[in-house]
């Protein structure tokens, strides 16, 4: 079958379909009908009836399976996120709070946290350089995890240090789980380094090919990869972070007074 040029009708097929899932009439794991049996019901080719199956694919709102069909994707607790989550009382908590959904109100839910963790000996990048304050190129310890609740991959984080700040310490141990028995920042509180001021910058972009895959993300989700610079109360830089987010399954939520 030759595809038809007006996309006219796959976009009517796509606005239904969008409706009965935001409506919860396909609801989180339904099957969407059949490519064929759309184009039935709507006088269209198969083409067409595909075209409005793409359009959903890339809106993240399906996902296919091979042999199958598409099917509504399932949803993800989202966690909200701000400044308190890097309160010294929760250095050492694993389980999170979450939410059934974006809406204020929504019912919550306690995850159980993980992570796994990669350590290496690496040259500093620009950036990198840039916020520790040392040369490009000079040695950096690299901590790269992959973060999950219950089991579902959610972001990465990768932090760097200068050597001499955690040579010997639980940060620069590969085994899984949060360093030492109080996390990262109680590592560098026990070298004197205590964490004192947080600077994040964030910026949504699409994922590539290795992220969608490390994440298990649908066609069509985007990414919010955040910076972090950490430091102590004399202004020294003791960590540089980079992290890369499921958009879906996260709300960055701050409150603060407006300044002069």
């Amino acid at each position: 079958m030759s595809p038809e040029k007006d996309t006219g009708p796959a976009r009517r097929i796509a606005d239904d379909l969008r409706a009965d899932i935001t409506e919860g009439r396909l609801p989180a794991g339904g099957k969407l009908p059949a490519v064929r049996d759309l184009a039935e019901r709507y006088s269209v080719s198969r083409n067409t009836a595909a075209k409005a199956i793409t359009i959903l694919k890339g809106e993240g709102l399906i996902t296919t399976r091979y042999g199958s069909g598409a099917y509504v994707r399932e949803p993800h607790p989202i966690r909200r996120l701000g400044p308190d989550r890097y309160a010294r009382s929760r250095w050492q908590i694993t389980t999170v709070q979450a939410y059934e959904n974006e809406h204020q109100g929504a019912e919550t839910t306690q995850q159980q946290g993980g992570q796994t963790q990669e350590i290496a000996l690496t040259d500093a990048d620009e950036r990198t350089a840039t916020a520790l304050g040392i040369e490009v190129g000079a040695p950096v310890y690299e901590r790269a995890r992959i973060m999950t609740r219950d089991g579902c991959p959610t972001h990465t984080m990768t932090s760097y240090y200068r050597p001499d700040d955690v040579e010997g310490t639980p940060l620069v141990d590969p085994r899984p789980g949060i360093a030492g028995g109080g996390g990262g920042y109680a590592v560098l509180t026990e070298r004197g380094l205590a964490p004192h001021q947080i600077t994040e910058d964030l910026q949504a972009r699409m994922p590539t090919a290795e992220e969608a895959l490390l994440l298990d993300l649908p066609d069509g989700e985007p990414v919010v990869e955040l910076h972090r610079v950490t430091r102590t109360t004399d202004g020294r830089v003791i960590e540089y972070a980079r992290g890369v987010h499921a958009a879906s399954r996260f709300i960055w939520s701050y409150t603060f007074d407006i300044p002069d």
